[in-house]
């Protein structure tokens, strides 16, 4: 793991063995696109092009990918024939048709959710069959009208399946596109007798992506499972640790805020290599709604040796600072070019937003 580790500090990791003829070689945390050739903040398309298209469809990441962006993201959750597939939750009213199907009514309940009351449809009460029979749909449709035009035309893709899409894409694209899958819930599964460890790593292996340089980022809310993968599986590609604003991993007895201390960061750097921290966490809003001041974190990070790549960024007003916001409509459009160089202008190495387009650009004003 120290030795991983090192390479990766110095961010001059290549394939060992390249995945492409005719793609050029470049580092797993390096993105594209800046002039001169000098390594650019990664931009990773959240779960796809999520602003223009359902999110986790095979039609979203391929969005994403052609739009500019370095990674895919992929939220992974596990059917009950045990095999990954592509959701935000393991709750899957909110993004398929399955409420509509009369022949799954009797599979709707209520589960705890790392101790939270969820009611609704959950992917391990279905096999995968049964699963790729269901449509997605967009999540928030108030906001995203325009994406429910795309409502019950693509299926719940697999994890083999985003894996087989990024092959295709990097032999049409010619550049090395990467893959950034995030374990969903992990303890969750687990004490269904349905981890998703396992099947993730072999899944990688089977595909050739386990190993340094490969580009490819693990990436998980819980540090159990990322020590786990680092650990007993000895995952070879770069892990990242996800952090909230507030509260904390299920089951775990300390606080996002704690490990994001200069020593829980030293010792987050013993088994993993990046964060995933909530963009609050770099620039917090004041009580008005606007930014405020910088916070330590990616500096702090930066000293311990941790790349840092902040999430979400969406274009919406809704979701963007008040200076920001062009209008009233929360649906419309802001400067979400604008917020995304002030973030970038902060140092990170990367940002997570459901714009690939827009991050593309953002990058290219620094």
């Amino acid at each position: 793991m120290a030795d991983r580790r090192q390479v990766l500090r110095f961010g001059a990791v290549a394939a060992a063995t390249p995945v492409l003829a005719g793609a050029a070689s470049a580092p797993a945390w390096a993105g594209t696109g800046r002039p001169g050739g000098k390594p650019a903040p990664l931009v990773v398309g959240h779960r796809g092009a999520s602003g223009y298209r359902p999110e986790h469809t095979l039609a979203s990441y391929e969005l994403a990918a052609r739009m500019g962006a370095d990674y895919m993201e992929p939220d992974l959750v596990i059917t009950k024939d045990g095999v990954l597939v592509c959701r935000h939750e393991p709750e899957i009213g909110g993004t398929t048709d399955v409420a509509s199907r009369p022949e799954f009514a009797g599979r709707k309940r209520t589960v705890s959710l790392d101790g939270v009351s969820v009611t609704g449809w959950f992917t391990h009460d279905f096999t995968l069959a049964e699963l790729k029979t269901l449509r997605a749909t967009e999540r928030i449709p108030a906001l995203r009208q325009q994406n429910t035009l795309y409502d019950g035309r693509f299926e719940v893709p697999t994890f083999q399946e985003v894996l087989d899409l990024r092959k295709r894409l990097s032999r049409e694209l010619d550049r090395d596109l990467g893959v950034f899958p995030e374990t969903k819930h992990p303890t969750y599964f687990q004490q269904l007798g349905l981890e998703l460890e396992k099947p993730l790593v072999r899944t990688l292996r089977r595909n050739g992506l386990d190993r340094r340089g490969a580009k490819v980022f693990v990436q998980s809310f819980e540090a159990a499972n990322l020590r786990t993968l680092a650990g007993e599986y000895r995952l070879q590609v770069p892990l990242v640790f996800l952090t909230g604003a507030s509260g904390g991993p299920f089951n775990d007895p300390r606080s996002y805020a704690e490990y994001l201390t200069p020593a829980g960061l030293k010792e987050l750097s013993q088994f993993v290599d990046g964060l995933g921290p909530e963009k609050s966490q770099i620039i917090p809003r004041k009580a008005d709604g606007t930014l405020g001041t910088p916070t330590a974190l990616v500096a702090n990070a930066h000293a311990a040796g941790l790349k840092v790549i902040p999430y979400t960024f969406r274009a919406e007003n809704s979701f963007l600072p008040a200076e920001l916001r062009v209008g009233t409509d929360v649906s419309a459009y802001g400067k979400a070019i604008d917020e995304q160089v002030i973030f970038l202008r902060t140092g990170i190495d990367g940002l997570f937003t459901d714009n690939p387009d827009i991050g593309v650009l953002a990058r290219t004003l620094i």
